[in-house]
């Protein structure tokens, strides 16, 4: 029996009741009246039961008074004092105080008790004297025989039960062992959603007005008759169910399908090899990804991903620099990069090392289709706005200022391209190259008068030698020569180069009449020391040989045949072979 209908007599309740019978919440209660946690009996008002059930001696009342009125560590007095022992394990830690024995309360007459899957009957069936205090490990309670203020048992904290009468039918919770529970039976579905329990009018109103006839008719033909209908509304329900789950696996089928095809399928890609032409201009530091984007918006392939896919797969596809290409409209991927890997493709105006600037100029109007004489008139005109260095020197005996800044390298070339816009791009490359270098440094070293004529020496070397050893010791031979104490030259360099320059020629058959009579500045063989500037745009070798030169004591050099250069330490020796090569060439 739950502990509703339950008084703290010996009569059982009545037979007649609804509930007769019932567990209650599991049997897990106290008794009607009393607190759950050890608190004295209270009456509940209005409960006609509570008036028969005289107050019972509660030990663990009478041992939470005592333990209040001390005023000292309850924990420090259970540890030294010892508890008599009743047979029942006691807590170390819990022990309290002895106290006086109480008179012993007559025991209330037992009740009887029902087997009904272990209900408590809120009898005490432990061993333990009645008058035995038992340990509270919390060691807290509030003393007397009189009645003691139940903080858990308010009825705010937890409503007090009602008569029968008064009771409304509530779903009580199936006990652990009721004998009306059958385990073969799966029990039914519950949840408003699938049973239509919400729906209380399908099968009459006529037991509204008696919570105990709703009781009853709920667990009794009432719940037989509605059996149809929540079949009914629990298939439609899963039928719903059912087709939100395909729609819902549908949807995701093809979103998946479409997310792994934009990865993982093959790319847009045209087919052939395209028509027409198109002028792509690719700037310098771009990778796959950038060159794609461009090649698709001027239409030559059809997406990004297709050119990277194809420049990966092409063994030279990392090779395509920065330049302007002539390829096609709407060609595959795989030929976009074939064409822009063969330098055929691309519109350049490559600049040779060792160039001069009148050739340059007459390159870039060649290039650009332009009269001949137009780039060098620009160069002159507007030498102040293409970014020479502070140090480049602008002198009466300079004949041209850009000589050595137009720097070899290949330029792009479109039909919009002005001559301005490509010396700006030869000196900007220039500036960018020689600060890679330690011009200023190599000066001091070798006594130079700054950069500009470690820029000299280079472009000298630059014109006579032809290999990278030749570039290394030809260097030397400058530094040997322009030293103070140089006796064998008397610091006169006597390089024929620089006396072609001077004639815009390249002759090597040079009569030494003229050689030596010949006063422009740029001549060696009439002036000591370096001409007045560069006499080439020396290449990147040049340069780093003449910031790297031998230290072998070379003086002198000579090319009998104009492929290899032989070089000598002593006078005697070189005339030797300048006797030699004048009986080639037929030279007095």
């Amino acid at each position: 029996m739950t502990e509703y209908g339950r008084g703290p007599g010996s009569e059982p309740w009545h037979p007649e009741d609804p509930l007769y019978g019932e567990q209650g919440w599991g049997g897990q209660q106290s008794a009607h009246g009393q607190s759950q946690y050890g608190d004295q009996q209270q009456p509940y008002p209005h409960d006609p039961y509570a008036q028969q059930q005289p107050q019972q001696h509660d030990p663990y009342v009478q041992q939470q008074q005592q333990q209040q009125q001390q005023p000292h560590d309850p924990y420090a007095q259970q540890h030294y004092q010892q508890q008599p022992d009743y047979g029942v394990p006691q807590d170390p830690y819990a022990q309290q105080p002895q106290q006086p024995q109480q008179p012993q309360q007559p025991q209330q007459p037992q009740q009887p008790q029902y087997d009904n899957g272990g209900w408590d009957t809120g009898q005490q069936t432990t061993a333990m004297p009645y008058d035995a205090q038992p340990a509270d490990p919390y060691g807290g309670g509030q003393g007397g025989y009189g009645e003691t203020h139940d903080y858990y048992g308010t009825p705010e904290a937890y409503p007090p039960p009602q008569p029968p009468g008064r009771r409304e039918a509530a779903p009580q919770q199936a006990p652990a062992e009721s004998p009306d529970w059958d385990p073969e039976v799966q029990p039914e579905e519950t949840h408003p959603f699938f049973t239509g329990a919400d729906d209380r009018d399908d099968d009459g109103d006529e037991h509204d007005d008696d919570p105990r006839e709703s009781r009853r008719g709920s667990r009794g033909g009432n719940e037989r008759r509605g059996k149809g209908k929540k079949k009914s509304r629990s298939g439609f329900a899963c039928l719903v169910v059912s087709v939100v789950l395909v729609g819902g696996l549908g949807g995701v089928s093809y979103f998946g399908y479409t997310y792994w095809k934009d990865k993982f399928g093959s790319a847009p890609d045209y087919a052939g090899s395209g028509s027409g032409s198109v002028e792509v201009e690719i700037p310098k530091g771009a990778f796959g990804y950038d060159i794609g984007n461009i090649l698709k918006k001027q239409g030559v392939v059809k997406s990004v991903d297709a050119f990277v896919s194809a420049q990966n797969e092409n063994p030279k596809g990392k090779a395509i620099q920065a330049g302007v290409y002539l390829l096609h409209e709407k060609m595959s991927a795989a030929e976009a990069v074939k064409m822009m890997v063969d330098p055929k493709s691309q519109n350049l105006l490559v600049i040779p090392e060792g160039s001069r600037d009148v050739a340059i100029y007459g390159m870039v109007d060649k290039k650009l289709g332009l009269k001949k004489g137009t780039t060098k008139e620009i160069a002159t005109s507007k030498r102040s706005e293409l970014g020479l260095p502070g140090w480049a020197v602008n002198g009466k005996d300079v004949k041209d200022p850009l000589e050595g800044f137009l720097y070899p390298a290949a330029y792009p070339v479109t039909k919009e391209t002005k001559p301005e816009t490509l010396l700006k791009k030869m000196v900007s490359r220039a500036n960018e190259e020689y600060d890679k270098l330690d011009l200023e440094g190599t000066a001091k070293k070798y006594k130079l008068d700054g950069p500009w004529q470690v820029l000299t020496v280079a472009s000298l070397v630059q014109a006579e030698g032809l290999t990278h050893d030749d570039f290394r010791k030809m260097a030397e031979v400058a530094y040997n020569r322009l030293k103070p104490d140089n006796v064998a030259t008397n610091r006169k360099l006597q390089f024929d180069s620089a006396f072609n320059y001077l004639k815009n020629q390249s002759k090597i058959k040079i009569g030494s009449n003229e050689i030596l009579t010949n006063p422009d500045p740029y001549n060696t063989y009439y002036h000591p020391g370096l001409p007045p500037g560069p006499i080439s745009n020396p290449g990147d070798e040049a340069l780093r040989a003449t910031l790297n030169p031998t230290s072998d004591g070379w003086m002198y050099f000579i090319s009998l045949d104009g492929k290899k250069t032989q070089f000598t330490k002593t006078a005697a020796e070189h005339e030797k072979l300048n006797d030699k090569f004048k009986e080639q060439h037929g030279l007095q």
